[in-house]
């Protein structure tokens, strides 16, 4: 099945991409909610990430809260960035303006998450979809950052179960409809899934090179 043989367009308005969101978000949490309860096996490295699979949640958490944070605020200058301060706990470790306390272990990290994830589409319904907001693959709207919110969830949901030792595959009707909105750049000849994989640099397609180096164009692109 390839990514031509789904519907990609179907998610025209706010509250289609926030239903999307919250699906991805809530799979990424059901998931990670099946793995080792005990910090320590949180520290294993996630997928080909220099990050531990603890710091990769946290960083996907920040991704959520950050792009709300992006459309809650229209009266931005142009080309900038919602002001928060941003710091890492180790040098080789995700630069976030959000940490979660270590004190509740694994289960108040997915608290976390859970929270950035329902901020992110609560403004995604209630935003207006004229809004802009700054990013620096692309200026965007609510369903931008909403599709942009999916592809960091479902990736790094990846990466963290690899470095668990659980499996998680993504739907291929959410994996296409990110493809299609992000990615107008890539190939559309296999399935969704393993092609998002491959658009971020985290997996091989049949004679494609694996990438390096990987974008997404947020710009929202008139239809026709």
């Amino acid at each position: 099945m390839t990514c031509k043989d789904h519907d990609a367009s179907a998610l025209r308005t706010n509250d289609a991409w926030a239903d999307a969101l919250d699906r991805a978000v809530q799979l990424a949490i059901a998931t990670l909610r099946t793995a080792p309860s005990e910090a320590e096996a949180w520290e294993a490295t996630a997928g080909s990430l220099e990050w531990t699979c603890w710091e990769t949640a946290e960083h996907l958490a920040d991704d959520l809260f950050f792009y709300g944070m992006q459309i809650a605020t229209p009266s931005l200058p142009a080309g900038t960035y919602v002001p928060f301060g941003a710091h890492r706990r180790r040098a080789e470790g995700p630069l976030n303006t959000l940490h979660a306390d270590r004190e509740p272990g694994p289960s108040g990290l997915l608290t976390v998450l859970e929270a950035c994830g329902a901020m992110q589409v609560s403004l995604t319904r209630t935003t207006p979809p004229s809004t802009r907001g700054h990013h620096v693959f692309g200026a965007s709207d609510p369903a931008g950052f909403a599709a942009m919110g999916i592809v960091e969830t479902l990736v790094h949901a990846y990466d963290i179960t690899a470095g668990l030792g659980i499996d998680f595959t993504a739907p291929d009707d959410l994996c296409a409809a990110v493809l299609e909105r992000l990615f107008p750049h890539v190939p559309r000849d296999e399935a969704p899934w393993p092609t998002l994989l491959w658009a971020t640099g985290r997996g091989e397609l049949p004679e494609r090179e694996r990438l390096e180096k990987w974008r997404w164009y947020g710009e929202v692109r008139q239809a026709g």
